[in-house]
């Protein structure tokens, strides 16, 4: 019994132990970029290096908050993410319940076109849809920006809702259809209310890699005017020198909204990723 109990803690302990070395390891470089973010550009690299700054100083955010150029580009991502999380989650949705409760023509195969998106790393895309955005008209505006987006946020939105929906009984949409009720209105009535916890988690991720998205956003926008977050990271690495610090409180500035959503929503962002892995 004695031997039982001391490989029940000694495994406990080998948990707990790679639990703390996981989070220091996951922790260390946020810890680092808050920390540097309250640095002189100067005491970036002083030696030793020091997580605990002692001319502590909101300048590197006052630079960031101060720059209406800088501004703007938390405004464009902002337009852009909530553009494609809006329009993502609404096309999502009415395909969802298209692929969830009715039989068409080839639905097998779009299906599987539609999952097949999302093994197509998206550099391989980046010339083509160059090409496609300049062809329109599109280069260096919002709506490139939003329909470029929401060909990689889609394929996940679809197969995430439609999951989600096939969880939900057929019931539900019968017994609209018995009160004199459509399809349409089973769906924006008695469906949509009900996968609400679903559409969230949906909704979070499809935000997080919108704001989070560089490679298109820089291939596809030409001026300051149209820059996002993640452009305007970069744009502070100059030619002779780096400005750390503002690099650090702008990726700092920049990360506030995504974690915002997922405290805010965290249980129905959860709740929605689980329910959808049920039943696909």
């Amino acid at each position: 019994m004695a031997t039982v109990k001391t490989r029940r803690t000694l495994a406990k302990a080998g948990v707990v132990t790679g639990l703390v070395i996981g989070g220091l390891f996951a922790g260390l470089p946020v810890l680092w970029l808050l920390s540097t973010s309250f640095k002189s550009n100067g005491e970036v690299f002083q030696n030793p290096p020091s997580l605990i700054t002692e001319g502590f100083s909101f300048d590197a955010y006052r630079a960031i908050l101060g720059n209406a150029a800088q501004l703007r580009f938390f405004l464009n991502s902002y337009i852009v993410a909530f553009a494609v999380t809006i329009l993502t989650l609404l096309v999502a949705v009415l395909a969802g319940y298209a692929f969830s409760r009715f039989t068409f023509p080839f639905k097998k195969t779009i299906n599987a076109m539609i999952v097949s998106v999302q093994a197509v790393p998206p550099i391989t895309l980046v010339i083509p849809y160059f090409g496609l955005i300049v062809a329109l008209g599109l280069y260096d505006t919002y709506l490139g920006l939003i329909l470029t987006h929401m060909v990689f946020t889609l394929p996940y939105a679809i197969i995430m809702v439609t999951a989600y929906l096939n969880t939900l009984p057929r019931e539900l949409d019968e017994s609209v259809k018995v009160d004199g009720g459509s399809s349409w209105t089973a769906l924006w009535r008695i469906l949509v209310p009900t996968a609400v916890p679903g559409l969230i988690a949906v909704g979070v991720y499809t935000f997080m890699i919108s704001w989070n998205e560089y490679l298109f956003a820089l291939t596809l926008t030409r001026t300051d005017e149209m820059r996002t977050v993640p452009i305007g990271i970069q744009l502070l690495m100059g030619q002779h020198s780096y400005e750390w610090n503002q690099m650090m409180a702008m990726s700092v500035l920049g990360s506030i909204p995504v974690l915002l959503l997922f405290l805010f929503f965290q249980r129905r962002f959860i709740g929605g990723l689980t329910a959808g892995a049920v039943k696909a």
